[in-house]
């Protein structure tokens, strides 16, 4: 490799973003300004509604909980008009529900949302959405009735066919709905716990009329249904053909490519695109099918002409410190071993952390163990793809810190894309949740995007100090090769919240 002057170019992406709200996280729009201004005010509805902030009866009204009662008493549930007349239909819109402490602790509104907002169902490459302001749904919301009947009908008379663990079970989604435990979520009384599944369904229809009516009160059906329409096809739809069109017309060069957060589609799309022709596409032997994220290694069929030799995952897994909880999900870790074209063994890694990091600096030293215990393994060239996780300002503890991170992989005698000291404010990630989603704890006005959004250093390559040396190294929110500080992404060009990290790397001569 040395004799040739060949470099190897290796990239890092975690393709994941908005799956189901396209509202979820503030996005650059530069191209529309309806965007800002609807997403703004939405922001002063709910921080400063004045007489906005009417009872929830003059939106959900009391023809509507009428409806809803018999619907719930004809299944068989649990009365709860004591709870309508006594407290909910007095509420204020605002104060007295969306900013209610309570009764987010209690789940009562994102419970039912987390169900049945997208339902993927057997037969179908196209989900199921219920009729919210909040999710892919396409049907007319420009005003409170068309809404109530079409969420009425979908909640209570749609039946949809679901695959649930070994076999498909159809029924309409007030059947898929889960009682809440006092337990799980001790905010809930005992009484509450006891009707949770007809309090839960008021509550998510009270909470998706309170959407319906803030978005036509903020802008006009016709303004916000086109804006929904353009950002579902771009941010959603279009996320999976828009995500392979960069790695297949941007990436091609690169010899690896490690991705995180991977849906199985996704993996079946590209083998079928000329990236299947290129690339020796390599998923875990085994898949996570409930949460669909994997980490994925696509190896270039040039560079790779055997291909993978072997998955060493299940050796990395079982080299984990014994005692310790690490906290990583099936998928999360993939790594294999492959030889180059040039006779170079190579353990190829891809690993996506968890939310705080905490997983990152065990994997490196399970698989830093599991090929140090192999003998076969010794001689191999290590190159690892990650989505670290890891944090500028780490609540100690609590958050995996990006410089002990860099302590921590410098001790293998690994170096990174990014250099042993990882620079904090090397940012490769930058968003912020709206005021549009169901916790709105964590909403971001548009004032605080950068201080309070997720604006950190968290994607990295590793590999010896003493195998290879970095020629250059880029990182890439655009799909340009090129990477805008302080822009809020995905856009509609770029579909991941995560930036791409690609390096080229000199062999060093042994």
């Amino acid at each position: 490799m040395v004799k040739s002057k060949r470099q190897l170019q290796v990239s890092t992406w975690n393709i994941a973003a908005i799956n189901n709200n396209p509202f979820e996280y503030w996005i650059t729009y530069d191209e529309n300004p309806d965007y800002e201004k609807i997403m703004t005010s939405i922001e002063d509805f709910l921080e400063s509604p004045g007489d906005k902030d009417v009872s929830v009866s003059e939106v959900f009204t009391e023809e509507m909980f009428s409806e809803l009662e018999k619907r719930m008493d004809g299944v068989g549930w649990d009365n709860v008009r004591s709870y309508w007349d006594s407290d909910f239909k007095n509420r204020k819109i605002v104060s007295g529900f969306m900013k209610d402490p309570l009764l987010g602790s209690k789940r009562l509104a994102s419970m039912p949302d987390r169900i049945t907002n997208t339902i993927n169902v057997v037969g179908s490459d196209e989900p199921v959405c219920r009729p919210t302001v909040i999710n892919m749904y396409d049907g007319d919301l420009s005003n409170l009735q068309l809404w109530w009947k079409a969420w009425e009908n979908f909640m209570f008379d749609t039946p949809l066919t679901i695959q649930v663990k070994d076999s498909t079970v159809t029924d309409p989604p007030y059947k898929m709905l889960q009682p809440i435990k006092k337990s799980k979520y001790p905010d809930i009384t005992e009484e509450e716990e006891k009707v949770s599944l007809p309090l839960q369904t008021m509550c998510g229809a009270i909470f998706d009329a309170i959407l319906v009516h803030m978005m036509n009160t903020v802008s006009t059906p016709e303004v916000w249904q086109a804006l929904k329409k353009t950002m579902v096809e771009n941010l959603n739809k279009q996320k999976v053909p828009h995500t392979l069109d960069i790695l297949q017309n941007v990436y091609k060069t690169s010899d690896i490519v490690a991705l995180q957060e991977v849906s199985a589609s996704f993996i079946e799309q590209a083998r079928k695109r000329s990236l299947g022709q290129d690339y020796w596409i390599v998923s875990p032997g085994e898949m996570d099918a409930v949460r669909d994220q994997n980490s994925v290694i696509f190896l270039k069929k040039d560079t790779f002409p055997a291909g993978p030799s072997a998955e060493i995952t299940a050796l990395v897994e079982n080299s984990f410190e014994e005692g310790v909880d690490v906290p990583v999900a099936k998928g999360d870790i993939l790594a294999i071993t492959a030889t180059d074209r040039d006779g170079i063994p190579m353990v190829v890694a891809s690993f996506h952390g968890d939310t705080n990091g905490l997983a990152t600096k065990p994997v490196l030293s399970a698989l830093v163990k599991a090929m140090s215990s192999d003998s076969a393994l010794i001689t191999h060239k290590l190159v690892f793809g990650l989505d670290a996780n890891t944090y500028e300002k780490a609540k100690p503890g609590k958050q995996q810190d990006v410089l002990e991170w860099g302590e921590h992989y410098v001790s293998y005698d690994l170096t990174s894309c990014w250099g042993d000291v990882p620079n904090p404010t090397n940012y490769t990630t930058f968003n912020s949740r709206t005021y549009l989603q169901t916790q709105l704890n964590k909403a971001c006005k548009k004032t605080d995007k950068r201080a309070n959004g997720d604006v950190n250093p968290k994607d990295f390559i590793l590999f010896g100090k003493k195998d290879f040396k970095v020629v250059q190294t880029w990182k890439d929110n655009t799909g340009e090769k090129k990477y805008i500080e302080d822009m809020a992404f995905p856009t509609l060009s770029f579909p991941s919240d995560h930036g791409i990290s690609t390096t080229i790397l000199d062999p060093i001569a042994p």
